[in-house]
């Protein structure tokens, strides 16, 4: 998900979705030796990495490496930038950093919402874009990953070479990095399950009690010495443990040395699909109406068994002035797909006097993966996203506020809108402690989000996404409730200040019972809170 993972803009406004947005600050590499004793996609395997490179604010690459965030609202000034090609290049510019008491943060898609990369504070940032080989590593039997690769470079080289995919984001320019480190969602979840149900080890760089850096290698296997290292990122964010520098991904139970039998394959084709109702022939009866049957058919179709696991849908709940309410999505299915988004688009429409405008594509599955959700205008806009999950619909109460917030004639800007993303499935049979990430009982992903350009309006367009998230959550504190919760690959700031949050902790909203354990490890394994951030996890 960042993981946003895509961002249509129509009409000067911003109607944005992030199934695989990512949080700043990790990232994922391949030691040089281990080059040599895998099996490769890349070409021309054997060619050294590149860098270290130590860029400065007098070299002209600076400006672009700086100021590579996604959000315009931040904007960073590092005293330098290294580019980074290996692990051993992270080791030395970590610990430069650590010697010289700078400090120092890491980057690798850049998709990060809040921040932690951009912070005034942060003087070293290590760029991870350079790293982005994906190979097999018949050693550990698994698929390795570097911490740059993005999604879309991912999924073109392991379906190419092996055959198979990891069920992430749906956005190919996010970073995979930072991304994993949230969960890893996107439109195959609900039937594949999260990336991290599938990653087996991770390589990261930590810094021990006395300032020393160094590399080390964690896996999911019981009698690994490091497991905790990995199970902190199974979904505890990025930018609170170390740098990760290389993922390691096998599914559970995969056995064998095929390679094509270590990851699910994806199906051979999808029909994606791209559905708009006209806002001005929607009444607040009807749109209550609509978003009340999309939560229904969602709580009727998110279990494990559920026929429609294969079908993911965003419904975009954009502002009014935008034009439209849109439904996004993909039905993963090599037969059957038209009858599953029909019975789909029935349920939701029951009742509502608008018939909406559907567009469809039967695509390859690659190419689909490749091509990513509908419009990608680029990072161009000052940002502010929220996050929640859902585990039964919207209330009728919490509807009314919506459409309040949505039609309300004292804001006309047409940027806001909250995304709901189908979720559950496959993603609710693994326990809520086997991993990092607790949300394990859940039906639906909110993603609330604001864009516009003029740093003029942030007070008036940050206002206006507060005030919503604050009056929908009026009954739990001004947030979600704590059983429900919220993602932190959608990081939010304001969930830190008692000006906005007066129901649960941030940290519960994020990961519920599992903080205690996180702190615990952050502890073990970064002592000294070298890697830290607004939302990083607290030493114990």
């Amino acid at each position: 998900m960042n993981e946003f993972s895509r961002r249509n803009v129509l009409r000067g406004g911003l109607a944005a979705t992030a199934a695989g947005a990512v949080v700043a600050g990790t990232g994922a590499s391949a030691m040089a030796a281990s080059r040599s004793a895998s099996t490769a996609v890349d070409a021309a395997p054997c060619l050294p990495p590149p860098g270290p490179s130590r860029i400065g604010r007098g070299d002209p690459r600076y400006r672009s490496l700086a100021s590579r965030g996604y959000n315009r609202r931040f904007e960073g000034d590092p005293e330098h930038v290294w580019v980074v090609g290996a692990t051993e290049h992270v080791v030395r510019a970590v610990q430069e950093a650590v010697d010289s008491g700078r400090r120092v943060t890491v980057r690798s898609g850049g998709h990060g919402f809040e921040d932690f990369v951009a912070d005034p504070a942060v003087e070293v940032v290590i760029d991870t874009s350079a790293m982005t080989a994906v190979s097999y590593d018949p050693g550990r039997r698994a698929f390795a990953v570097e911490a740059g690769a993005l999604l879309g470079e991912v999924y073109r080289k392991l379906y190419l070479g092996w055959g198979v995919t990891v069920p992430a984001g749906w956005c190919p320019t996010v970073g995979a990095g930072g991304h994993v480190l949230g969960g890893g969602f996107g439109p195959l979840s609900r039937l594949l399950g999260l990336a991290v149900d599938h990653l087996y080890g991770v390589e990261v760089v930590v810094v021990d009690r006395e300032g020393r850096a160094r590399s080390v290698v964690a896996t999911r296997e019981r009698s690994d010495p490091n497991r905790d290292l990995w199970w902190a990122h199974t979904g505890g964010g990025g930018g609170s443990f170390g740098i990760v520098t290389r993922y390691w991904f096998r599914s559970p139970g995969a056995r064998g040395d095929d390679p094509s039998g270590l990851l699910p394959a994806p199906p051979a084709g999808v029909l994606s699909f791209s559905v708009a109702w006209d806002w001005q022939k929607l009444d607040k009866a009807s749109f209550a109406r609509l978003v009340r049957n999309h939560g229904e058919w969602v709580e009727r179709h998110s279990a494990p068994d559920s026929p429609y696991l294969g079908l993911y849908s965003e419904l975009q709940l954009n502002r009014r002035p935008l034009g439209t309410i849109g439904l996004i999505g993909q039905v993963a299915a090599d037969s059957g797909a038209q009858r599953l988004l029909d019975d789909h688009l029935t349920a939701i429409n029951e009742g509502v006097p608008v018939q909406p405008v559907r567009t469809v594509k039967n695509q390859a599955w690659l190419a689909a993966a490749l091509a990513g959700s509908p419009g990608d205008p680029g990072p161009v806009y000052r940002l502010k996203v929220k996050s929640g999950y859902l585990r039964r619909r919207l209330t009728d109460r919490q509807i009314e506020v919506l459409h309040h917030h949505l039609t309300r004639s004292d804001y006309d800007h047409p940027g806001g809108s909250l995304s709901l993303y189908t979720f559950g499935g496959k993603v609710n049979t693994v326990a809520p402690d086997a991993t990092a990430t607790p949300h394990r009982d859940t039906i639906m992903k909110m993603f609330y989000a604001n864009g516009w350009e003029d740093p003029r309006d942030d007070a008036r367009h940050l206002t206006w996404l507060r005030e919503l998230y604050r009056e929908l959550y009026a009954d739990t504190g001004g947030v979600p409730a704590a059983a429900d919760g919220a993602f932190i690959n959608y990081p939010d700031n304001d969930l830190t200040d008692p000006a906005w949050n007066t129901g649960a902790p941030w940290h519960t909203l994020y990961y519920r019972d599992n903080y205690p354990r996180l702190q615990r490890i952050k502890a073990k394994w970064d002592p000294r809170d070298i890697f830290h951030h607004a939302l990083s996890i607290r030493p114990a």
